[in-house]
């Protein structure tokens, strides 16, 4: 096998190199779009040669106009019967879907008959349906934001266009990142679970309960990420990149130590220290934003037990003021299911779209 190439590079470089002069000659007047979007640590950028197992390898969507889509079994035979068997030493023929595995395919080395690639042709908007759930992107309405998978808004805005005729990359322009008052709704959600269990981890580790003391500071800590993702207006990945896109996030790295002394410590009063600073720093990220007024705090006795907690409720309360006059302003205050890990199964599956928006509706 070659040296690792990042997916992203390899299929754009596979898409120019094979499989745009194949299209192009056999159907010269289809205006189409082409590229890597959606699913995978491709394109993400945090694919590695662990990856290249499944569901890796050269590949692209095909987009194609409602008028054209009844070409794509042609296309595909087009390309099936011209592609190269490998490509930068990566198998271009991969396996049917694994039914038992949802769908999964692997790339399997073959050198005769026509190659199965891992190539999706579909219209933009059908494809937008199967990722979100809707496909006009142009009227989303508040409470269709909270269903969406905040994974699959981030894999959508991620990718790139090799090719891009059809103009898609100004479709998803309208999801470049959440509307001023979602981002208010879920920066009020945030802070109002950190209040619920803000002085619970010492008082667990002063009663003796160690392991329900590190419960809830990783909870809380898991919370403080995600207002960094959303002061700094980027989408969270699900939980198997939530880590390593935080680590990788434009913010103070005192910010990151913070969390990763409180996630570590083993001593009740040095975690106690850490997690105020994070919260401390990220309450100066709040205010630094402008998304509120002023959030006056510090750090205090927690009703005068010997617990210090900046009150987060302040911060909810500030962000949930501004959502006084809009479709947020009766909602429970619980985020979206997909910032809630390990329930991937449910916040990311279309067929759950309506159930979820249920949550949110009077």
């Amino acid at each position: 096998m070659s040296k690792f190439i990042k997916g992203m590079e390899l299929c754009e470089s596979f898409f120019t190199d094979c499989a745009r002069a194949i299209i192009e000659d056999n159907f010269p007047d289809m205006i189409y779009s082409a590229g890597l979007i959606g699913y995978g640590s491709d394109v993400l950028g945090y694919d590695d040669a662990v990856s290249t197992d499944h569901m890796w390898g050269p590949r692209f969507y095909l987009f194609l106009s409602l008028a054209d889509i009844e070409k794509k079994d042609k296309i595909f035979s087009a390309l099936s019967k011209n592609f190269p068997y490998r490509y930068k030493g990566y198998s271009v023929n991969f396996t049917k879907p694994d039914p038992n595995d949802c769908g999964v395919r692997h790339p399997e080395f073959i050198s005769e008959g026509n190659v199965n690639p891992l190539i999706f042709i579909h219209t933009f908007e059908d494809y937008l349906l199967d990722q979100l759930g809707i496909s006009d992107l142009n009227n989303i309405k508040p409470y269709e934001w909270l269903a969406f998978s905040e994974h699959r808004l981030l894999s959508l805005v991620s990718g790139k266009f090799f090719v891009d005729r059809l103009n898609c990359t100004e479709v998803i322009s309208h999801i470049k990142y959440y509307p001023n008052d979602v981002r208010l709704y879920l920066i009020a959600s945030n802070w109002e679970i950190i209040a619920a269990e803000q002085a619970f981890f010492k008082r667990c580790g002063q009663c003796g309960d160690a392991v329900g003391s590190r419960i809830i500071c990783s909870r809380i800590c898991e919370r403080l990420m995600r207002l960094c993702f959303l002061y700094k207006g980027v989408y969270a990945p699900y939980s198997k990149w939530f880590g390593t896109a935080f680590g990788r996030l434009n913010i103070d790295d005192k910010i990151k130590q913070a969390i990763s002394g409180a996630l570590s410590a083993d001593d009740l009063t040095d975690r106690e220290d850490k997690i105020i600073e994070a919260q401390t720093l990220i309450a100066d990220l709040h205010n630094s934003s402008g998304l509120t007024e002023t959030v006056n705090y510090k750090a205090e006795s927690y009703f005068g037990r010997d617990i210090k907690v900046i009150f987060a409720e302040k911060f909810s309360e500030a962000a949930a003021k501004k959502l006084k006059g809009t479709e947020f302003e009766n909602m429970p205050l619980i985020g979206t299911l997909s910032q809630i890990g390990g329930i991937s199964s449910i916040a990311d599956e279309k067929k759950f779209y309506k159930q979820i928006i249920g949550l949110y509706m009077s």
